[in-house]
């Protein structure tokens, strides 16, 4: 979840909402990839989640961090919630699992070299108070009651209005895990180009990257359980958002969208202001009832936008939101996915050649069918590992033509960091599909083992 936004005068004309928008807009040569993984710690001898404080707990990890590899710590009152160094962050969702947010980076191999540094501080932490991580799209065995809670304000907030709008919203909060990218845009049509791609294509992630075959100690009959809990969360900020592929969508549109979004909250000296189901448009007036006769500021407009959860967002970049967390190959292999797909124009005309094909109705339909049956999964006519060996197809001939070398040169571009997805459209496989095996196979139903057999 992000950290409160500051900045930013008064909101005096709605038209400073488009504005803020447009102020992401940058050259392609200004164009970077952030890249955002979340993870479950554990505690090695009991297998139960990370409790917020204590000898082994996600707040000894933090200091953990802080301490020896020099991160500055982010607090919310007395208490430390998150870390941030050279334009990364590392912060917690509500129920523990530890978030890097990575900076704003050039290429996919400063990418992955982030992550790996990223997951060598936290193990040389971990493994001297016995703990560890483990990259998974849904908490296996967990159960709701067992989840720690973490103390930020948001959350509390959150948790309390979820029952309210829905039926899964606290299992989103506590027991999933995602990986995200974050890209840039060039200009409005190069944004709306990007997001129909990412939004027409998102099941494709979905399904290569589902992870998440267990819940509560047993299979759950989904290949991503947490893509199932996205459908029943809260209509009116999530989904495949069909008005996006109308004549005419831009940033007005999305800042209409955005404004029909019932609020969370505002943030204002340190703390989180309950104002669950107001509208902004309320607050734009000065008559929003928990801050009457106050108007709102940018930040809150940007704080607003942190709680629309749609399969892909839109900010001042854009969020791709629709994968598993997984195994450390998969953390990489998802910004070359979509730097691949959107960074070189071509392979980004080919993806939308493909994507506008599908109607809202099978978009919807493949969302379902990559939650329950992964690369396996089918509709209207169309099937998603036929689909996905494209769309790996081109975002490869994509990260070829961006030709960005690593490794002192001795790798000519990105290409391989494909390699995990091929692997899965070759033989039709996902990370959900191993899992199952070996429950059925070598571990005999034992999901105990996942933690050894799993863990980063």
């Amino acid at each position: 979840m992000s950290i409160p936004q500051t900045g930013g005068g008064p909101i005096e004309d709605i038209s400073q909402l488009a504005e803020y928008l447009v102020e992401g807009c940058k050259p392609k040569q200004d164009w970077r990839i952030g890249t955002e993984h979340e993870k479950f710690g554990y505690c090695h001898d009991t297998l139960n989640p990370l409790p917020y404080d204590g000898p082994r707990s996600i707040k000894a990890v933090l200091e953990g961090l802080r301490d020896r590899f020099g991160w500055s710590p982010v607090l919310e009152g007395d208490k430390i919630i998150g870390l941030e160094k050279d334009g990364a962050n590392v912060s917690l969702e509500p129920g523990g699992q530890l978030e890097l947010s990575g900076a704003p980076l050039e290429t996919i191999h400063q990418t992955c070299d982030e992550v790996n540094q990223h997951l060598r501080e936290v193990r040389s932490v971990a493994e001297e108070i016995g703990v560890g991580f483990i990259g998974l799209g849904a908490a296996p065995i967990w159960s709701h009651e067992q989840m720690p809670v973490m103390p930020k304000g948001r959350y509390k907030l959150m948790t309390d209005y979820m029952d309210r709008v829905g039926t899964m919203g606290k299992t989103m909060m506590y027991r999933t895990c995602t990986v995200q990218v974050n890209l840039d845009f060039s200009s409005e049509a190069d944004m709306v180009q990007k997001l129909r791609v990412a939004l027409a294509l998102q099941p494709v992630a979905t399904a290569l990257f589902a992870n998440s075959p267990f819940l509560d100690g047993k299979p759950n009959g989904h290949k991503s359980w947490r893509a199932r809990v996205w459908r029943d969360l809260d209509s009116a900020r999530t989904g495949m958002l069909p008005f996006v592929f109308e004549d005419g969508f831009g940033f007005e549109a999305w800042v209409d969208y955005a404004l029909d979004v019932p609020m969370y909250f505002v943030y204002r000296d340190g703390k989180y202001i309950d104002a669950l189901g107001q509208s902004f448009r309320d607050f734009l007036q000065g008559k929003l009832p928990a801050l009457p006769g106050e108007i709102p500021t940018l930040s809150d407009f940007a704080d607003h936008l942190t709680t629309i959860f749609p399969e892909a967002r839109v900010k001042k970049f854009i969020e791709m939101r629709g994968a598993d967390g997984g195994p450390w190959r998969r953390l990489c292999a998802l910004p070359a996915l979509w730097v691949g797909l959107t960074y070189d124009q071509s392979a980004l005309d080919a993806a939308w050649d493909m994507a506008k094909t599908l109607d809202a109705e099978t978009r919807d339909a493949l969302r379902i069918a990559a939650s329950v049956d992964g690369l396996q999964g089918s509709a209207g006519g169309v099937k998603l590992l036929d689909l996905a060996r494209e769309v790996v197809d081109i975002a490869e001939a994509g990260l070829k033509a961006r030709a960005c070398p690593g490794a002192g040169g001795m790798l000519p571009d990105e290409t391989h960091f494909l390699n995990a997805l091929k692997e899965s459209v070759d033989t039709g496989q996902v990370p959900a599909d191993e899992l199952l095996q070996r429950y059925h196979g070598d571990w005999q139903g034992d999901l105990s083992r996942i933690y050894a057999d799993y863990s980063y």
